[in-house]
């Protein structure tokens, strides 16, 4: 029954990736035609203006989303866009949204089956970590566009996810085993639950952070095409979104620090041990607690808080992937 479970999961593993991949060449459709619809209203403007450029109008409060042509709102393509910025979502986004909801669910049945036939939570290993912690960043992302528009990051999302969820399964797939005793513990179910949540909040707040260097690029005329992005928010508006989604993820780090401590005390008699893979927790918690505090007293904004909050990420997938694999340590275990 174990063995035909994990089989199952592994089935299920593989459907989802499958269906992954036709919602990230769904996405990927719906940046190309909101660049093509951007590209029909600006001629469509200049036609209406008898050959002149449009008149942009930009709120100089902050916050302000997008630059908006001053006029009434217009239809191209199918999609409406009204005076404010609002866009409504293309066939390819709400089939590519549908289409992530549904490789969601196979995908976190796949945890489920592991999870049973393990008769434990399913994230002991690489290969647990990353097929649970890839569903929860898709998950992070459908909870954070219930709230904020961020359609555009579906792509990033998608392609992210396909790549982790693709090397954990080739690359570090192990057959179900039992727990090592450092980590028959509830510890290990509040403790890396909780990194994982934080990771995923971390994933989108990079992916923001990316969007709003390549924005400040092109407002300031430094980029030319890249049409899609006249239908995202404005450069400061990401950013805040950024550091609000990070600041989420920061919480959920101090509390996996915390509880790693207390873990280590359990199971090895000491809250700290300058073990690689705490001090790496730890570096990454000083990176994030560094922009929070830069953005938040010291005025950084701009690239410079984008920066900090991508190289934050890069230490997060460092930790995830390099650490794990190639240094030894009391953390060896999540390698294998």
């Amino acid at each position: 029954m174990t063995a035909d479970l994990a089989y199952y999961s592994l089935v299920a593993v593989y459907s989802a990736m499958a269906i992954y991949t036709i919602s990230f060449v769904a996405y990927a459709l719906d940046l190309a035609k909101r660049s093509g619809d951007a590209q029909l209203a600006a001629k469509e403007a200049s036609r209406l203006d008898g050959g002149r450029a449009p008149v942009a109008s930009a709120s100089t409060a902050r916050g302000s989303s997008t630059v908006v042509l001053d006029r009434p709102a217009t239809t191209v393509g199918g999609d409406t866009t009204d005076s404010s910025g609002r866009r409504r979502p293309s066939r390819f986004e709400r089939v590519a949204t549908s289409l992530m909801v549904l490789g969601l669910v196979v995908h976190v049945a796949s945890v489920i089956m592991r999870g049973v036939a393990a008769e434990r939570v399913p994230w002991a290993n690489m290969f647990e970590f990353s097929l649970t912690g890839t569903a929860i960043i898709v998950g992070v992302y459908l909870l954070v566009k219930q709230f904020v528009d961020i359609s555009f990051l579906g792509a990033y999302v998608m392609g992210l996810n396909l790549i982790l969820l693709a090397i954990g399964t080739v690359n570090y797939y192990v057959a179900v085993v039992p727990l090592q005793p450092a980590l028959q513990s509830a510890w290990l179910v509040i403790h890396v639950l909780v990194a994982i949540l934080g990771t995923g909040f971390f994933a989108i707040a990079a992916g923001l952070s990316i969007a709003q260097l390549i924005q400040t690029r092109r407002e300031q005329a430094k980029l030319a095409g890249l049409g899609f992005m006249q239908t995202l928010p404005g450069a400061d508006r990401l950013e805040d979104l950024a550091y609000r989604v990070a600041l989420v993820g920061f919480v959920l780090w101090t509390f996996t620090l915390i509880a790693g401590a207390v873990w280590a005390e359990r199971a090895w008699g000491r809250y700290w041990g300058w073990d690689t893979k705490e001090v790496w927790t730890f570096i990454i918690w000083v990176l994030y607690a560094g922009y929070i505090h830069a953005r938040a007293t010291r005025g950084w904004r701009g690239s410079r808080s984008s920066w900090l909050s991508i190289i934050g990420f890069a230490a997060v997938m460092f930790n995830f992937s390099v650490v794990n694999v190639f240094f030894k340590g009391l953390h060896a275990y999540s390698g294998l």
